[in-house]
């Protein structure tokens, strides 16, 4: 007991300098079972290089950081990639590699001495001949591949060529060869998305998942620190915001971003406030998620979302516990569901500026090629994980998250809807990362998706139902669009629910009464009460009302509030409602 303590306090004190991510893969390693790692996620950041002797500090790409502080002690370390190919650490280790080649040339009849070869299948049979040989010898060696997703990419095994196939049987047999796992060597295979590697390696027990963090708030810190050491002064003339404000403001960033943004305010003396870095945070995020995520920004609040009274309620009193950091009472997500036409998008868009935390909209990730669409995923739910507190919209969402049945689209959607669900419900998510599903059928969504300890909180918005919620909707849509009519100047038409006007509606009506103001030479083109009567009167509603029947039924079967349903639909029989939900969907279909 007293040696394993010792020898635990050895491993501590020689790695407290390293990563997180580094001290873990060094603790697999000595467990003398795992010799292959899959390194991924902020893989093209910079990392951390503190010497552990005088403490000096740098930052460093990860195959430096490797090479030269992970595997310092290695005899041999070797790098591979598709561009550059196989390439060494230093000249000796050239000349040795060399050396072994020619004698693999006079063996086989090649002549690959002459002519290095790059591709996967010729490189690993090479690699696999030099390391048993010096392996033998008692060499210590490294292994580094670097972009491991064109070596062993992800697809359907039907797919993969002969050459895939044979990379993909060296990598799995070096993984538990005895000769390997017997001596001091190593391999790290590096790619950003896990989901782009071939999924039969990654999920072998014979490799570890090592996943590379963005920089926390104390590491960007220590970073912005760093980074000024000799031009503290000069940072603090040109920036509104101090080192630990900097650090504070900056979530979703790696180290390369942070760069560019200090290089920017001492190199070329750019001001610094809070407004400029948050436009470049946005801006830098956006650009690391390829134009997938985009920031939410309102000029509005839930001030001018008029009626749903019951979802403006809650969502205050949400935005209220996020402000004050009660994270905790939190749910882990929202359903936001109704008709087209009723403000869901507008309703959270809205909330977005009174929530006191960034809102990010989860675009279009998927793509026509094949595991690109997991890939994409993978990098927007990486980026998430960085930026608490952050809240996420989904619009659409019956259409862009998949569903674990789905079929035809060789299992993209079930990949989707793992990867989303399993993000989704994790504990320490709660309250720092809220998913907002938007959609007007959430009757096409996995019930996997709407449970508890996912989409907790499901709010559902309705048509204006009373006159005095008509009366309201009409009142915001008219300061939208400028328009000033006294109340008793409102057509009777539009308050009196025979015909049914969702807020869209309300606004075209009202935008073409401007218009036919306009048109009728009206120089000041103001609209009249007689002409927003004559607009009314020839309106004609869309022919599409069994449809938005059918979208408001769906809406009250989930709505998880009694209080927050319109009168009509408080007392009416689930069962009724669920037998002209299957009538309407039979007729629709």
């Amino acid at each position: 007991m007293t040696q394993d303590t010792s020898q635990e306090s050895q491993f501590d004190l020689h790695t407290s300098h390293y990563p997180e991510w580094a001290r873990l893969l060094a603790r697999k390693y000595f467990t003398k079972t795992l010799i292959q790692f899959i390194l991924h996620g902020n893989v093209r950041d910079l990392v951390r290089l503190e010497d552990f002797e005088s403490g000096q500090v740098d930052y460093v790409g990860l195959t430096h950081f490797l090479a030269h502080e992970l595997f310092a002690a290695r005899d041999i370390v070797v790098f591979y990639d598709r561009a550059a190919g196989i390439h060494f650490l230093d000249a000796e280790t050239k000349k040795d590699f060399n050396r072994a080649l020619s004698g693999h040339d006079s063996l086989f009849g090649t002549e690959f001495a002459r002519k290095r070869p790059r591709n996967p299948s010729q490189v690993l049979a090479i690699l696999d001949n030099y390391f048993r040989l010096r392996l033998a010898s008692g060499k210590r060696i490294a292994c580094i591949i670097d972009y491991a997703e064109t070596i062993i990419p992800m697809a359907e095994a039907s797919m993969y060529s002969a050459e895939d196939r044979s990379a993909i049987v060296n990598l799995q047999r070096w993984a538990h060869d005895p000769l390997f796992l017997q001596h001091d060597f190593t391999i790290c295979l590096i790619t950003e998305n896990l989901s782009d590697l071939n999924q039969q390696h990654v999920q072998s027990p014979w490799t570890s998942e090592i996943y590379i963090p963005l920089p926390e708030k104390d590491d960007r810190f220590a970073f912005a620190q760093w980074s000024t050491r000799d031009s503290s002064t000069l940072f603090n003339e040109h920036s509104d915001l101090t080192l630990e404000e900097f650090s504070q403001n900056t979530p979703g960033l790696g180290y390369t971003q942070l760069r560019t943004i200090l290089a920017d305010t001492l190199e070329n003396k750019t001001h610094l406030s809070f407004k400029h870095l948050s436009e470049l945070k946005k801006a830098l995020i956006e650009e690391a998620a390829f134009g997938m995520l985009e920031f939410v920004e309102s000029k509005n609040g839930l001030d001018d979302v008029a009626g749903h009274s019951e979802a403006k309620l809650h969502l205050r009193q949400a935005a209220s516990a996020l402000r004050q950091g009660i994270h905790e009472v939190m749910p882990m997500g929202y359903l936001v569901s109704g008709p087209v036409g009723t403000g869901k998008t507008f309703l959270i868009t809205c909330f977005a500026n009174d929530i006191g935390i960034p809102m990010v909209r989860l675009k279009n990730f998927r793509s026509q090629w094949q595991g690109q669409t997991e890939g994409n995923l993978e990098r927007i739910l990486n980026l998430l994980e960085a930026m608490p507190p952050v809240a996420v919209m989904i619009d659409e969402a019956d259409a862009a998250l998949g569903n674990r049945d789905a079929e035809g689209d060789s299992g993209v959607s079930k990949r989707v809807f793992g990867q989303i669900a399993s993000f989704m419900s994790k504990p320490e998510h709660r309250g720092q990362i809220i998913f907002f599903l938007i959609t007007a059928r959430p009757d096409l969504m996995p019930v996997d998706l709407k449970r508890q300890g996912r989409a907790e909180e499901h709010l559902a918005l309705f048509y204006p139902s009373t006159p005095k919620d008509r009366l309201e909707l009409l009142r915001v849509m008219m300061r939208r669009t400028k328009i000033d009519l006294p109340e008793e100047s409102i057509p009777t038409a539009l308050l009196n629910g025979k015909t049914i006007y969702s807020g869209a509606d309300m606004e075209a009506l009202l935008t073409r009464a401007k218009f036919r103001a306009t048109a009728i030479n009206d120089t000041s083109n103001r609209v009249t009460p007689e002409i927003l009567s004559s607009v009314v009167e020839d309106f004609i509603p869309p022919a599409n009302s069994e449809e938005k029947e059918l979208q408001t039924l769906v809406a009250v079967l989930e709505s998880t509030s009694r209080e927050s349903l319109p009168e009509i639909y408080r007392s009416m029989d689930r069962a009724e409602i669920i037998q002209r939900v299957n009538v309407l969907k039979l007729k629709l279909s």
